[in-house]
C-alpha cells in the first residue's frame, strides 16, 4: 500500500521511538546542492570558483591535454580573461567531476574524453575561436559584437 506524501513527511518528523528506529526513514535524505554554473556567480563566490578551475585547469587539464601552441591551434596564457574559455572550461570541469569522481560508472572517463574534452578543445584551439589573435605571452582581449539595442523589446 502506497503511502501518501504528507503522511510520509509527518512519519519523517515524528520523535523517534523504539519501534520507529528499527524502520528505515520514509523519505530519503536531501541530495546536496550541485555547484551552479560559473556565469550564475559573482564576487567571492565567482572568484573562488575561478581559483578551483584554475588549479584544475593548471594541473590536470594542460599538463595532460594541452597539445602545441601553433596558429592552427591557438591558446591564451590569460584564458581566464576571455568569458567564453571560461565558460566552456567550468563546464568541461563539471563533467570532469560528475563523470570521473567517487561513485562514476566505469566508462565515465570514456565519455567525459569523448563528449566533453574533444569538442571543448576543438572550439576553443579553433583559429576563429576565442584565443583568436592570441600569442604565447600575448594576450588580446575581445570586444562584443555590437548591438543596436541592449532590450530591443522590453517596456
Amino acid at each position: 500500500m502506497a503511502v501518501d506524501a504528507d503522511s510520509a513527511r509527518q512519519e519523517a518528523a515524528a520523535p523517534e521511538t523504539p519501534e520507529t528506529s528499527r524502520r528505515p526513514p520514509s523519505l530519503p535524505p536531501a541530495p546536496p546542492t550541485a555547484p551552479r554554473f560559473i556565469l550564475y556567480l559573482e564576487g567571492t563566490k565567482y572568484r573562488q570558483t575561478l581559483r578551483q578551475l584554475t588549479l584544475w585547469a593548471h594541473h590536470v587539464l594542460l599538463p595532460v591535454y594541452a597539445r602545441e601552441v601553433t596558429s592552427n591551434a591557438p591558446w591564451c596564457s590569460r584564458w581566464w580573461e576571455h568569458p567564453e574559455a571560461v565558460a566552456q572550461l567550468h563546464g568541461l570541469w563539471m563533467a570532469w567531476g560528475e563523470l570521473t569522481g567517487p561513485g562514476s560508472e566505469m566508462t565515465g572517463p570514456a565519455i567525459w574524453h569523448r563528449d566533453h574534452l574533444a569538442p571543448v578543445m576543438a572550439n576553443l584551439r579553433d583559429p576563429m575561436g576565442p584565443f583568436a589573435g592570441c600569442k604565447p605571452g600575448v594576450h588580446r582581449s575581445k570586444e562584443a559584437p555590437p548591438v543596436d539595442a541592449v532590450d530591443p523589446f522590453g517596456d
